[in-house]
């Protein structure tokens, strides 16, 4: 397995419309299939490709499985695309989507796949932390951070730590539980644990 799921072979130009169709028919594919009937096979032909053109792009089934993962964020995580509202709650709030991979059910259909595919594969961990955890942990440490800079709270003893609860319990619950991260899920994280946190007034002082 290489260890950048996204990366495909060089020496080919890399047709982007083709790339987002192949990795769409894999998110189908594993929303329908056990991990263990997931193949090339059935992807290509899903997708209209050839099983050869997928594997000039990627390796095999877990780096292709890898990469669709890797894309399905619906918003840009980086500093310019996330949300500005004034309040940290209320970013935080904007920045969570239903319809993430087709909504709960399709998506915990999908993520049950990549948990049997972890527990198969357990060099797939690293990987799967890269394409999704920690994406969403560097978006909640700029907007925890953002908010601490306009004084809406004061520094968290540790900033790192607190921005990997919201996607690490997510990642739990999705991958191991195997339950249903809901929007219900996500405001208890945010109010119950995170903003808590924050309100402590020993927060800054420990």
């Amino acid at each position: 397995m290489t260890s950048t799921p996204t990366a495909g072979k060089a020496g080919r130009r890399r047709d982007p419309e083709k790339d987002a169709q192949i990795l769409q028919a894999t998110l189908d594919v594993l929303a329908e299939t056990d991990y263990a009937d997931v193949t090339i096979e059935l992807v290509a032909a899903r997708a209209g490709a050839g099983r050869h053109t997928i594997y000039r792009r990627w390796e095999g089934k877990d780096e292709l499985i890898l990469a669709a993962i890797a894309c399905t964020d619906s918003a840009d995580l980086g500093p310019d695309g996330l949300p500005d509202t004034g309040t940290l709650r209320s970013d935080l709030l904007a920045l969570l989507d239903p319809n993430w991979m087709g909504g709960s059910e399709r998506r915990l259909r999908i993520l049950s796949s990549v948990s049997a595919m972890i527990t198969r594969t357990p060099s797939a961990v690293d990987a799967v932390t890269k394409a999704i955890v920690d994406p969403s942990t560097a978006a909640y440490r700029f907007l925890i951070q953002r908010a601490v800079d306009r004084g809406e709270y004061a520094l968290p003893h540790n900033l790192d730590a607190l921005a990997q609860v919201i996607p690490s319990m997510a990642a739990y619950r999705a991958f191991f539980m195997q339950q249903v991260v809901d929007e219900e899920f996500m405001l208890s994280i945010i109010d119950g644990v995170v903003l808590a946190a924050l309100r402590e007034p020993s927060a800054a002082n420990r």
